[in-house]
């Protein structure tokens, strides 16, 4: 009898497998949702319509793209619900714009481009958001649901190829996907470490039934049971594909989760700053990071009165002539400074990893990502209080615990006299002459006494943006812009066009080398269409002189190294923009061009100043110190 009851309890689980089986394909073929949600066969709406009203509600005004007819639907929608769609020459320009707004905003910058080819045109710029940790999302066409990796046109493995730039991936497969897909991602791009996301959008989600349902019904319906079966399987896609699609859904954000120092934390940091005799703060871009807005971090940091060394988007957080801000001497400060407080600073390259932090120093190190903060820590330097959390958010509590409490005065104004020397000795280069064409030490000089209070400065080149770094002081919080730790080139039309359409009133100006110019010339042609006038200052030096400057000396030739002294100016004006072209013979007029650039940007022409410039020996630094 046990035997016998044993055999029926095999046959019998033997007899579940199939039902369960037949369960989970019903599930999966979405049977069982379309009993209880209606596919509206007869409805106009497209999947276009609510990625719109998801970016709406997500207080999104600016979506970059290259047009493409996987992503039409989107486009269109968002321009009918107030969106402003902003059409770029290239992919990469729309990235790179979007992630501005991203910076400027404290929002999510948003892009669209089209499947296979215009995708992949956006990886250097997806990369590059997601070192300089930019909320970024990119809207990605893709073939048909059906008919992915069967040969379509531009289809190729998209999911692979961005999973390992963003943190979050979503390919949508049904049209009720899209709304909790997208405020999933939108919410993600901004909790813990912002990064990129991307949403993957295959064109029949995007598009009407009725549109759609003429690409599922075959010319020749196949015959017999094979036949009946196919037909049945693809109509039955087709109505899992719309159903319950317009149902009415919360588009509202989700929750961003974003990491705080603890109370104790805090405190241990407040008892370490109070003794400290000669403090040292250096700040990277995470401080400018919602939630605490910029104003609140640099009044934190004028009560504190400690030494400043600001680096990425923290560059103007304090102001153009603050006598806590330090430019110069950083190594140097480093190893006199008993407390280093690292506030989204990374022990990378920029800080030799870790080895210009002195041994004796206590080191506070604060940032949202774990690995970036404890980075190399293994090797040449170790953390006193490591915390996980929010730069921004920790310095406005440090001072909070540390009221009435100021770092001695002559530490500060030790390093300012530093400052001084070293600024009188680069200002006096500006007055030796070049071998040929202008000094651009004197150019860079001129630009910065002229440019507007409220401008905002694109740094977007090697040699002659290194330069620039020293001698251009941004007038403000969130006046900088470089690319980040990634050092890509080709950044400058596109963070141009976002800064300018996020601060219209603003000026906005370019840092080009005459090489990084070449990636996004084009744009002059956006900037134009878009009525978007910036200013271009392009050091030509005929070089890719940052690299030359080492590859000479060491192996003997300047091979791929050399450019021409390229008409850029004529450039611009054929892109509809006002171009000038300023050499040696216009040197005595330099102010009185600069100015008329101005002017003629305020008038709404965007506008290009190819300034031919000579060589000098000011080699230090770069855009990512």
């Amino acid at each position: 009898m046990e035997s016998l009851g044993a055999a029926g309890a095999v046959l019998g689980c033997s007899a579940c497998i199939p039902v369960v089986g037949l369960l989970l394909a019903a599930y999966k073929l979405g049977l069982f949702y379309q009993l209880f949600h209606k596919t509206e066969t007869e409805s106009p709406r497209h999947g276009g319509e609510s990625v719109a009203e998801v970016l709406r509600a997500h207080g999104v005004k600016f979506l970059f793209t290259l047009v493409g007819g996987h992503i039409s639907p989107i486009l269109v929608a968002c321009e009918k619900v107030g969106i402003r769609i902003v059409d770029t020459r290239h992919e990469a320009t729309a990235v790179f714009a979007a992630d501005a707004v991203a910076r400027l905003s404290g929002t999510v910058g948003v892009a669209a481009v089209t499947a296979g080819p215009g995708l992949t045109n956006t990886v250097t710029a997806v990369k590059n958001a997601q070192m300089a940790e930019s909320p970024l999302l990119l809207l990605g066409g893709g073939a048909a649901t059906l008919l992915q990796g069967r040969g379509a046109l531009q289809d190729i493995d998209q999911m692979s190829l961005f999973k390992p730039l963003c943190k979050f991936c979503a390919s949508i497969r049904t049209v009720r996907e899209i709304v909790p897909t997208l405020r999933k991602a939108l919410a993600v791009a901004q909790s813990g470490t912002p990064g990129p996301v991307f949403i993957e959008f295959p064109i029949d989600t995007l598009y009407p039934y009725h549109l759609v349902s003429k690409e599922f019904a075959p010319k020749t319906p196949p015959k017999g049971l094979m036949g009946s079966i196919i037909s049945w399987y693809l109509q039955n896609h087709l109505m899992n594909l719309f159903a319950g699609a317009w149902e009415a859904r919360d588009v509202s954000p989700l929750p961003v989760h974003i990491p705080q120092a603890t109370s104790d934390q805090v405190q241990k940091c407040i008892e370490l700053v109070s003794r400290a005799k000669k403090p040292v703060i250096l700040l990277g871009s995470q401080v400018t990071l919602p939630p605490s807005p910029a104003d609140h971090v640099r009044k934190a940091l004028e009560d504190l009165g400690i030494p400043c060394f600001l680096g990425g988007m923290s560059r103007g957080l304090l102001g153009k002539d603050s006598p806590i801000h330090i430019r110069q001497n950083r190594r140097d400060a480093l190893k006199e400074a008993d407390v280093v407080l690292l506030a989204g600073t990374v022990c990378d390259f920029r800080l030799s990893y870790g080895r210009v932090l002195s041994r004796r120093s206590k080191v506070i190190a604060v940032n949202r990502d774990q690995s970036q903060l404890l980075k190399n820590s293994d090797m040449f330097w170790k953390p006193t209080v490591a915390i996980q959390g929010d730069p921004g958010s920790f310095l406005v509590q440090l001072a909070k615990g540390l009221k009435g409490h100021r770092c001695p005065e002559e530490w500060p104004q030790s390093l300012k006299a530093g400052d001084v020397t070293k600024e009188s000795a680069n200002r006096a280069k500006a007055d030796e002459k070049t071998e040929r064409h202008l000094n651009p030490i004197k150019v860079l000089h001129c630009v910065d006494e002229l440019m507007d209070e409220d401008s905002i400065i694109v740094a977007d080149g090697g040699d002659f943006v290194g330069t620039a770094a020293y001698i251009m002081r941004p007038r403000g919080p969130l006046r900088w812009l470089d690319p980040g730790a990634f050092g890509t080139l080709g950044v400058g039309g596109g963070f141009a066009l976002g800064a300018k359409l996020c601060r219209p009133e603003s000026e906005v100006w370019i840092i080009y080398g005459d090489g990084s110019l070449g990636y996004s010339v084009a744009e002059f042609d956006t900037f134009t269409r878009h009525k978007t006038p910036v200013l271009a200052l392009v050091g030509n030096d005929a070089c890719w002189s940052q690299i030359s400057r080492e590859q000479v000396p060491i192996l003997g030739s300047n091979v791929a190294c050399g450019l021409a002294f390229t008409d850029y100016h004529v450039v611009a004006d054929g892109y509809g923009g006002k171009g000038y072209l300023v050499g040696r013979d216009e040197e005595s007029r330099l102010s009185d061009i600069i100015k008329q650039a101005q002017k003629e940007t305020k008038e709404g022409k965007a506008t290009l100043l190819n300034v031919l410039i000579g060589k000098t020996n000011f080699r230090e630094g770069s855009i990512s110190v």
